[in-house]
């Protein structure tokens, strides 16, 4: 199935044409995106939800679970429609205490490139995305040797597209410099804003910007503009947040995640609320 209607319309990576609004699988995985989920039917019953609504852009990572999250969807949505784009990431794995080293020797991302195609049961991934920096945040340093390795992946006919996950500005521009690139995924929300000039010149160069941790992450956003905002609207802080996110930029691309169908639904009328002038200038101040 393939709608239009979502908030935000849809948006071009590459080749592949995908809903501004899409879904991310992180939570899916158990606690500390580890292990199974406490209800598996319950999860299976939201990625159907994602094609019921229309929705094509799903984001996901075999190091979630691990690859818990890539079974799951290959489970509830294979063989899959020509319409759903599955993104994913390579660059760190999981340990068992539950953090995230990095994973980003050619060898590393060599093994995720083919661990990610066995569990989601596809021969070519359509976009993946080299996850850089630490669970801190984004670090500064070369990534040339894991993108160039990705790049010989894609000329391999194993990828699609390349995108970089938690860089800086001289990250993107290191990569564009070796390949094409057609998104990038950091961390961003109405109030941790600090991509605000990445955004904007990722615009003009027609290259999607993902944000994760859209409503603040693990805390929820807590701002008393949003609140008067979200009251003012008679809407939820999230619909505000949310709405925020597709009016900033048209190449902001939505993966807001959830365990609940019921919560999917409502974040995606949410995000179809239609935020004045007043309502963007007021929030605009959270972040800055």
């Amino acid at each position: 199935m393939f709608s239009t209607s979502l908030p935000g319309g849809t948006w071009t990576l590459g080749d592949l044409t995908v809903t501004r609004f899409g879904y991310g699988a992180m939570q899916l995985a158990g606690p500390g995106v580890m292990g199974p989920p406490a209800d598996h039917d319950s999860a299976l019953a939201v990625l159907r939800e994602v094609l019921d609504l229309g929705i094509t852009h799903i984001d996901t990572s075999d190091a979630y679970g691990p690859r818990v999250t890539n079974q799951l969807i290959r489970e509830a949505l294979h063989p899959y429609p020509e319409s759903l784009h599955i993104v994913t990431k390579v660059g760190a794995k999981r340990d068992q205490q539950g953090g995230w080293p990095t994973a980003r020797e050619p060898e590393d991302l060599r093994r995720s490139v083919q661990e990610n195609l066995e569990s989601l049961g596809i021969e070519v991934l359509d976009l993946v995305n080299l996850r850089l920096g630490d669970a801190q945040g984004p670090q500064p340093g070369s990534l040339a040797k894991s993108f160039e390795t990705l790049v010989d992946l894609q000329q391999q006919g194993l990828i699609r597209h390349l995108g970089v996950s938690n860089a800086t500005a001289e990250q993107v521009a290191e990569a564009q410099a070796i390949a094409p690139i057609v998104c990038v995924q950091n961390m961003y929300n109405l109030a941790y804003r600090q991509d605000d000039e990445l955004i904007d010149a990722l615009a003009e160069e027609s290259v999607a910007y993902v944000p994760f941790f859209p409503l603040g992450g693990f805390s929820p956003l807590q701002s008393s503009a949003l609140s008067t905002v979200a009251s003012r609207l008679d809407a939820t802080p999230t619909s505000v947040a949310l709405a925020w996110l597709l009016q900033r930029s048209p190449n902001i691309l939505l993966i807001s995640g959830t365990s609940s169908a019921t919560h999917l639904r409502e974040n995606v009328v949410g995000a179809g609320l239609s935020l004045s002038d007043e309502d963007l200038a007021e929030l605009d101040k959270i972040g800055r």
